[in-house]
């Protein structure tokens, strides 16, 4: 059943859809690294963040210095438009049966491919992705209004911290398994095992970074009495 699986989805009519769903992801893996950085400046503190948003947001173009979140809800679009391109091209790849799931789960038991299992790791995160991505994306985007301020009260008096808490290492171990893949499958390099511990010290450093930029969101919601008042910088 899995050999079915795998001829079925090696069809040659599927490159186009490998190309897109490359494209597609080596976009969303480099969106993440520059966001998780961004968003780390928060651990510099609150005047740092807010020089960080107010610049991605295009503050330089305002006679305020003020940025328009108007960009930041763009650019969420866009990224839903992203996802839903990568995961309408992905979908083909997953095992749609159970009898697949098992199959597969026999082949990693007998085979100890390491990139089988990051295939597999991939196959779960994309599952977990696909309702978490669009409910985050979907919240930019009503409400596209971010700061030291904002955001604390979003990841506190909101409890999106329960979302970010599922979504963080779902979204890192997804990216930079894709990352990874795609420079094996399109032959940019040939030096598995020096990539596979590049992508794995990835993993952990970017994961690192995200609880320590939640938990000062945490800490500084906590703090904050409602209703949230943006934060200026005195």
């Amino acid at each position: 059943m899995l050999a079915s699986y795998i001829s079925a989805n090696g069809h040659p009519a599927s490159a186009k859809a490998d190309k897109i769903q490359s494209i597609t992801g080596v976009l969303m893996g480099c969106f993440l690294l520059a966001h998780l950085h961004f968003e780390s400046s928060i651990l510099l503190g609150k005047e740092a963040f807010y020089t960080v948003v107010q610049f991605l947001e295009g503050g330089m173009f305002s006679s305020t210095g003020h940025g328009f979140p108007i960009v930041t809800k763009v650019f969420s679009v866009f990224m839903l438009l992203v996802v839903m391109a990568h995961a309408a091209v992905a979908l083909r790849r997953f095992p749609a049966q159970l009898g697949q799931w098992r199959a597969l789960r026999r082949h990693m038991s007998v085979i100890n491919h390491k990139d089988s299992h990051a295939w597999f790791w991939q196959l779960a995160t994309g599952f977990v992705l696909f309702f978490l991505v669009p409910v985050h994306l979907f919240t930019m985007i009503a409400n596209p209004e971010i700061g030291p301020h904002l955001s604390a009260e979003r990841v506190y008096h909101q409890n999106a911290w329960l979302l970010y808490a599922l979504l963080l290492p779902a979204v890192v171990i997804h990216a930079m398994v894709g990352l990874y893949r795609v420079a094996v499958k399109w032959g940019l390099t040939t030096k598995r095992t020096a990539l596979r511990k590049l992508a794995k010290g990835l993993i952990i450093y970017l994961i690192v970074i995200g609880i320590l930029s939640l938990i000062s969101y945490l800490i500084i919601g906590s703090d904050l009495s409602m209703p949230v008042e943006a934060y200026r910088p005195s």
